[in-house]
């Protein structure tokens, strides 16, 4: 089992929580004990929305520390604008590497055929993309979120009580409260809770290596030198395979990805923390272009993990309106699109901008399907977008590798002109590079959860929901 990775001294975030104002200084009337089970990206997100908003939160933990693996992780404007609004601008640029492009390569011979350009490109939707080590980046939610929970660590939920609400833990202890948050991963037990039945998961065929390599080596080789001069999000596209790269730490550690067939010898399984074999990694991307092979052969060791998908919930919310779900534990995200952790933000502004107008009981209900309503169908797309990107990364050579380059080619070669100052057509709709689909990309990118939520209630929730405690008042008289 691999180990945990402590964050860098610069990753912190500690005391910014207190004077944050968020949600226009708006609290709950009503503040509710919120049980989170989860201590990863989505749930202290969560814990710290939801405490903002003016709610209790307990968090239960079953690892004996909070902690991450060794990994980098995308962060685009989406999620950023976000983080900013958190009060960590400046934590994350202690942290964070700004990639100037992404940029998609053959294989075998290094040739680019794909190019997009961001850097100041991402200032039109109002945020940087940045590219952070996770532990580095847990460590920021974990700041924000500590001082305002109650925090229970080596505690595993073995129970929950939806009607309740309460959990039971694993020691035998029940702990009641007003509303139960599954934020437990991929293999979430909260998530049977809701749904009544296992979301089965079906082999993708593809396993991943994560690893880290030091700059170093790269800066004295004048031939990997360009890769961390240059700041991009580099991807070499083979049959069957992919490799993602790109700097963390301030450039000072290079983060690959690669992505191969599942082999059900190779002891891969589903989770971020299993060891793979470094040695059998190498061999398995041996015909990659000479460069790859240098990185290659600075890898020490591997993290290995079974890619499985599932197909989305039909609800995230348990019918009795006190038990819901967020993060990977209602849609978990294949890694094709880098959306996982946004996605899991996402769901925490929400939802804790909604809960921030709770005044009676009877409105815990009708905001937990608003959140569901704002979030599934934009997760669910989410989701399609990166199993489409295991297709077209993976195409063998041939007709539809061929057509896929030409296709990149053109959107690339549009994107040179215009940074030359040319005119250019737009050619980007439906590319199969969807980071240079423009119309994708502003879907993508220019989304503001906060507004999301704060469009709902001004359109329909201050109709709906907020009469409700007036309902009840009355009904009592």
């Amino acid at each position: 089992m691999a180990a945990k990775v402590a964050p860098e001294s610069v990753a912190n975030a500690e005391g910014i929580s207190k004077s944050l104002n968020l949600y226009n200084g708006r609290k709950a009337a009503l503040p509710l004990h919120i049980i989170i089970v989860g201590s990863g990206i989505g749930g202290l997100a969560a814990a710290h929305c939801l405490t903002q908003a003016g709610h209790k939160v307990t968090m239960f933990e079953s690892a004996s520390f909070v902690g991450e693996v060794g990994a980098g992780i995308q962060v685009s404007p989406n999620i950023t604008r976000l983080l900013v609004r958190w009060g960590l601008e400046e934590p994350l640029k202690n942290i964070a590497v700004r990639p100037e492009a992404v940029v998609f390569r053959r294989y075998n011979t290094g040739e680019r055929v794909g190019y997009t350009r961001w850097g100041d490109q991402m200032d039109k939707y109002g945020a940087p993309y940045y590219h952070i080590h996770r532990a580095d980046f847990h460590k920021l939610l974990y700041d924000l979120a500590l001082p305002n929970i109650t925090l229970h660590l080596k505690s595993a939920v073995v129970g929950v009580d939806p009607e309740a609400p309460s959990v039971t833990l694993q020691s035998g202890e029940v702990v009641k409260g007003d509303l139960v948050i599954g934020a437990d991963g991929v293999k979430s037990f909260v998530q049977q809770v809701v749904i009544g039945r296992v979301n089965p998961a079906q082999p993708t065929g593809d396993a991943a290596y994560r690893a880290l390599i030091p700059t170093s080596y790269m800066l004295a080789d004048p031939e990997l030198k360009p890769f961390v001069d240059t700041p991009e999000m580099s991807a070499w596209m083979a049959p069957g395979r992919h490799l993602m790269a790109y700097s963390i730490r301030g450039k000072r550690e290079y983060n690959l990805v690669m992505l191969r067939p599942d082999d059900s010898d190779s002891g891969s399984v589903e989770s971020w923390t299993a060891e793979g074999n470094a040695a059998k990694m190498r061999a398995e991307f041996a015909d990659f272009e000479p460069r790859v092979q240098k990185m290659l052969s600075q890898v020490k060791s591997t993290l290995s993990w079974r890619l499985m998908d599932r197909q989305p919930l039909e609800t995230w919310v348990h019918a009795s309106g006190k038990v819901a779900l967020l993060g990977d534990a209602c849609h978990p995200m294949l890694p094709y699109r880098a959306q996982g952790a946004a996605m899991a933000i996402e769901d925490a502004a929400v939802l804790g901008n909604l809960f921030s107008h709770l005044s009676h009981p009877s409105q815990i209900l009708p905001l937990l399907k608003a959140y569901q309503d704002l979030r599934l169908p934009r997760a669910s797309a989410t989701q399609a977008q990166s199993r489409l990107n295991q297709k077209i990364f993976h195409l063998p050579d041939g007709p539809e590798q061929e057509a896929r380059d030409a296709d990149m080619r053109k959107a690339m070669e549009m994107e040179l002109r215009l940074l030359r100052g040319e005119q250019a057509e737009d050619v980007t709709l439906g590319n199969p590079n969807q980071w240079g689909d423009k119309t994708k990309s502003e879907i993508q990118y220019g989304y503001d959860a906060d507004k999301a939520a704060e469009d709902w209630w001004e359109e329909t929730g201050k109709f709906t929901v907020a009469p409700l405690a007036q309902t009840q008042a009355e009904s009592r008289l």
